[in-house]
C-alpha cells in the first residue's frame, strides 16, 4: 500500500491532535494538582514561615547534650556551623547544578528520561534536586494510588519552585540539613553528628561529613552502625564525587579513603543513654512547669517539649553521671551474683514462695482475672502461657520465651540500687542514677521509692540532742533496756555488743552505729524534739511519733535525706534540690531563669547552730576513721576528707550509704522492690557492704580525675577551740563498783521518769509494730 502525501498530513494532524489533547490533560491534571484538588499545596506565605518539629534538648552543666525529648530527633543550627567540607559533599553527590538551576534540574530530569526510561540505564542516577528533597522532607508524601509517585513527584516541584523564589541558594541548604532523615530515626545533621560521632556539626571532619552525607542514599543500607564496610565504601563514592567536581583535591581524597570511620554512638532515646532516670524526672517537671502561665508563650500558648525546639539547662555533670553510673554497675553486678549465691535453692522469690506468691497477687494481670471472677487455679494457667521477651541480665540482653509468671520470678531476684549527688552550697543534682536500668526498672529510688531509712536517721537525733543542750561527752550504757510504754520493747545491738558495764560518748556511739544507745539518746531529748529536727532539715514525709525513728524506722526518699545531711555542709542549711537551671526556646531567649525556678533558694533557715554542725562532723568523721565505714580507708584507700552514715534495715532489706565531703554529698541505697525480699546475711547486706562501695567507687573515679580537684582535695573547714575542747574525753568509760551495784535500779528510775513525761505528753510513742536493727 503506497502512502500518499495527503495520508501523511492526516496522521500528522491525527497525532498533533493527540499531543494537543494529552496536552490539554496533562495541563489540566497540572492545574488539579496546583490549584489543590489533590490536596492543599502549601502557599507562600505558610512556606515564609516554616516551622519543623524540634527535639527538646536536656544539656548538662557544661552545656553538653545528655538527651532530647521528641517525637522527631531534630534539632536545628545555622547555616554559618556547616562546615565548607560538608556543604561540598553534599553538594558534589546529590546535586551538583544545585546553585544553577531554580529547583528543577531540567538537565537532570532530561537525562533520566532518556538514559533510565527509554535506554533502561540504572547508572543515569536521579533528577531530584536539593530543592525537591527538601520538599518532600517537610511536607512528606501521600497515597494517591495508581497515580501517587506522579502526583507526588508534581506537588514536590510546585512547592520547590516556590522555595527557590522565598529563599537563598543558602537558606536552602540550611533547611534541608536541618530536617533531613538519617539512619536510627535521626532527623538534622546536627542530631546525626551527636548520634554517630559525639560531635557538633561545626566540628565535623572530612571523613565523618562524608560518611554521613552518604547515608542520605538509604538510611538503612548505609547506616554506619550497623553496617560500617557498607558505609565506607559509600564514604569512598562521595569522597570520589568531591574530586570529579573539583571540590576536593587528590591527595585530600586518598587520605580521606583510607581513614576509616570510628563511631562514638551516643543514644539519646528516652529509656537508653546516660542519665535516663534524671531525664526522664526533668520530663515530669517541665509537664508540671510549662503549665504555669509565666512560662507561657507569649501569645499565651503552652509550649510543646516533644516540638518547639527547647533548651533545658540543668545542673548535672555528665562526667560524673558517667562515674557514677559505672560504680554502681560494677558493685551491683557483682553483689548480684554474691546474693543469688547465699541464698541457693531456698531463694524467696522462687515459686511457691511466699514472698513470690504475694507478689503474684499484686500483679495487675492477676487482679485483672480476679474481677473476671477466675479461681487461683485458672488464673495461674492464664499466667503461664510463654511469649517472647526482651531478658534483662548484667552480662548481656537476651530475648527469651518466658509466661508471666516466669519472668516475675527471674526480675523478683534483682537488686537495685540508687544515687544522688548534690552540690551542697546551691542543691545542685551533679549525678542522678535511679536504678539499675531504665530500660527494664522504670521505677526511680532517687524520688518516687520511700524506703526505711536504717541509721542513716541517727545523726538527727544526735543533732537534736546537742541542740537540746547533751554535752558530746555525755556517757550511756550501752546496755539493753526494756521500755514498758511500748510493748515492752527491748532494742538491741548487732553483733552482740551489751557490755553492761560500757558506756560511750557521743561521737563513739554514733560512729558504731550504736542501737542501745540512740534510744537512750533519743528518749533523753524527747521524741517531739527530734522530729522536729529533722524537719527542720527538710525531712518532708510523715515520721511516725514511736521510739523506733532512732534507729530509722521512718520511710523516706533517698533525695530527701540528702537534702537533709546538706546540712552538715552548708552552714546548717538545707539546700534545696536543683534539676533545672534555665529553660530557653529554641532561639535563645530565656523562658524560666533559676529565679523563677527556684524562689524558694533564698528562704532557708538554719536547721541548727553551727557548734552543733561541727560536733556533729566530727562524730561522722570518726564514723569513716574509725567507725562502721572504715572500708572507705582500708579497702578503697580514700584520702579524702569524708564523712559519713551506714545504714541496713530489719532483716537486711536495706543498705544506705551517705557520704560527705566538703563540696558533694552523695547518698546510695540498695534493695530488692520486694520489700519481703532481704540479704540473708548482715555479713552481706549491711550498708557498709551493699551501698557503701558504690559510693567509694564513684569517688575512686573522681580522685582519678584532675578535672574535679576542687571537689576530691576540698578540705573540711577546721572546728573552733570550743568545739575541740567540748570533745576531748575519752570515748569509752567503765563504771565503777558502787556504779555497777547499784547504778542499773538508778537508770531504771531515769528512764521511767522520762517515759511518764512522754506520756503525760500526749502518749506520743504509740504501738511498736517492728523492732528495727542497724549494724
Amino acid at each position: 500500500m503506497t502512502i500518499t502525501k495527503v495520508d501523511l498530513i492526516k496522521w500528522a494532524k491525527r497525532m498533533s491532535y493527540a499531543l494537543g489533547l494529552l496536552l490539554a490533560l496533562f495541563i489540566c491534571f497540572y492545574a488539579s494538582i496546583y490549584f489543590g484538588l489533590w490536596g492543599k499545596i502549601p502557599d507562600s506565605k505558610q512556606l515564609a514561615q516554616l516551622k519543623q518539629s524540634q527535639a527538646t534538648q536536656v544539656l548538662d552543666a557544661n552545656n553538653d547534650l545528655i538527651g532530647k525529648i521528641y517525637v522527631y530527633d531534630r534539632q536545628s543550627i545555622k547555616f554559618e556551623d556547616f562546615p565548607k567540607h560538608l556543604i561540598d559533599a553534599l553538594v558534589a553527590t546529590e546535586d551538583v547544578r544545585f546553585y544553577e538551576h531554580n529547583g528543577i534540574d531540567s538537565k537532570s530530569l532530561l537525562r533520566v528520561f532518556f538514559k533510565s526510561i527509554l535506554m533502561s540505564n540504572d547508572s543515569s542516577g536521579g533528577g531530584s534536586t536539593i530543592t525537591l528533597q527538601l520538599a518532600k522532607n517537610l511536607f512528606g508524601r501521600k497515597n494517591y494510588g495508581p497515580f501517587g509517585i506522579v502526583i507526588n513527584k508534581i506537588r514536590e516541584s510546585i512547592v520547590a519552585r516556590r522555595i527557590e523564589k522565598l529563599y537563598s541558594k543558602d537558606e536552602i541548604l540550611t533547611l534541608y540539613l536541618n530536617t533531613v532523615p538519617f539512619p536510627d530515626n535521626t532527623y538534622g545533621i546536627e542530631s546525626a553528628s551527636e548520634k554517630f560521632f559525639n560531635s557538633h556539626t561545626k566540628d565535623l571532619s572530612l571523613v565523618q561529613s562524608a560518611t554521613l552525607v552518604g547515608s542520605l542514599k538509604a538510611n538503612t543500607g548505609y547506616n554506619p552502625r550497623r553496617y560500617p564496610e557498607r558505609s565506607g565504601a559509600r564514604k569512598n563514592v562521595v569522597i570520589n564525587q568531591m574530586v570529579k567536581y573539583g571540590f576536593l583535591s587528590e591527595a585530600e581524597a586518598n587520605k580521606a579513603t583510607t581513614d576509616s570511620i570510628v563511631i562514638d554512638y551516643q543514644n539519646y532515646a528516652p529509656n537508653e543513654g546516660l542519665a535516663p532516670y534524671f531525664r526522664a524526672e526533668i520530663k515530669k517537671q517541665l509537664d508540671s512547669l510549662l503549665k504555669q502561665k509565666q512560662f507561657r508563650k507569649p501569645n499565651g500558648e503552652m509550649y510543646n517539649i516533644y516540638h518547639d525546639g527547647l533548651k533545658i539547662h540543668t545542673t548535672l555533670d555528665n562526667t560524673m553521671q558517667r562515674y557514677a553510673e559505672a560504680a554502681m554497675q560494677e558493685h551491683m553486678s557483682d553483689l548480684q551474683r554474691q546474693f543469688e549465691k547465699a541464698y541457693g535453692q531456698n531463694a524467696p522469690w522462687l515459686k511457691g514462695k511466699s514472698a513470690f506468691e504475694a507478689a503474684k497477687k499484686r500483679l495487675k494481670s492477676y487482679r485483672k482475672y480476679k474481677a473476671q471472677g477466675l479461681d487461683d487455679q485458672a488464673i495461674t494457667d492464664s499466667l503461664q502461657r510463654p511469649h517472647q521477651i526482651d531478658r534483662f541480665s548484667w552480662d548481656e540482653i537476651t530475648v527469651a520465651s518466658m509466661s508471666t509468671l516466669d519472668s516475675l520470678e527471674y526480675y523478683s531476684k534483682f537488686l537495685n540500687a540508687g544515687l544522688v549527688s548534690l552540690d551542697p552550697s546551691n542543691g545542685a543534682i551533679k549525678a542522678y542514677v535511679g536504678g539499675i536500668d531504665y530500660g527494664f526498672f522504670q521505677f526511680d529510688h532517687i524520688v518516687q521509692s520511700k524506703r526505711q531509712v536504717g541509721s542513716t536517721f541517727k545523726p538527727f537525733v544526735y543533732t537534736a540532742a546537742l541542740e537540746q543542750g547533751m554535752d558530746p561527752c555525755t556517757y550511756i550504757p550501752l546496755k539493753a533496756i526494756t521500755y514498758t510504754d511500748v510493748n515492752n520493747w527491748r532494742p538491741t545491738n548487732a553483733g552482740g555488743l551489751d557490755d553492761e558495764d560500757l558506756n560511750y560518748n557521743l561521737q563513739k556511739a554514733l560512729s558504731n552505729s550504736v542501737n542501745t544507745i540512740a534510744v537512750k539518746v533519743l528518749y533523753e531529748t524527747g521524741l517531739g524534739n527530734v522530729i522536729a529536727q529533722a524537719k527542720k532539715m527538710g525531712i518532708e514525709s510523715h515520721i511516725e511519733a514511736v521510739p523506733s525513728i532512732a534507729l530509722g524506722s521512718s520511710n523516706l526518699t533517698v533525695l530527701e535525706l540528702a537534702k537533709a545531711y546538706t546540712t552538715y555542709v552548708n552552714g546548717s542549711k538545707a539546700s534545696n534540690p536543683v534539676f533545672i537551671n534555665k529553660i530557653e526556646d529554641k532561639d535563645g531567649n530565656i523562658i524560666a531563669s533559676f529565679e523563677d525556678l527556684h524562689p524558694e533558694a533564698q528562704n532557708n533557715s538554719m536547721a541548727f547552730s553551727n557548734e552543733t554542725r561541727q560536733v556533729m562532723l566530727e562524730f561522722m568523721k570518726a564514723t569513716v576513721n574509725e567507725g562502721t565505714a572504715t572500708r572507705l580507708r582500708s579497702t578503697y584507700q580514700l584520702p579524702n576528707a569524708l564523712a559519713g552514715k551506714t545504714g541496713t534495715t530489719q532483716d537486711n532489706k536495706d543498705g544506705w550509704f551517705v557520704g560527705i565531703m566538703p563540696k558533694l554529698v552523695t547518698v546510695t541505697w540498695v534493695g530488692n522492690d520486694n520489700q519481703q525480699i532481704g540479704f540473708s546475711s548482715t555479713g552481706l547486706g549491711q550498708g557498709a557492704n551493699s551501698a557503701l562501695p558504690i559510693f567509694a567507687k564513684y569517688l575512686q573515679k573522681l580522685n582519678a580525675d584532675s578535672k574535679f580537684n576542687s571537689i576530691t582535695k576540698a578540705s573540711f573547714e577546721n572546728p573552733t577551740e570550743a568545739v575541740l575542747n567540748s570533745l576531748n574525753c575519752d570515748p569509752t568509760k567503765t563504771d565503777g563498783f558502787f556504779k555497777r551495784l547499784f547504778g542499773n535500779k538508778k537508770e531504771e528510775r531515769q528512764f521511767k521518769k522520762q517515759e511518764k513525761k512522754n506520756k503525760k505528753g500526749g502518749g506520743i510513742f504509740g504501738w511498736l509494730k517492728k523492732k528495727d536493727k542497724d549494724e
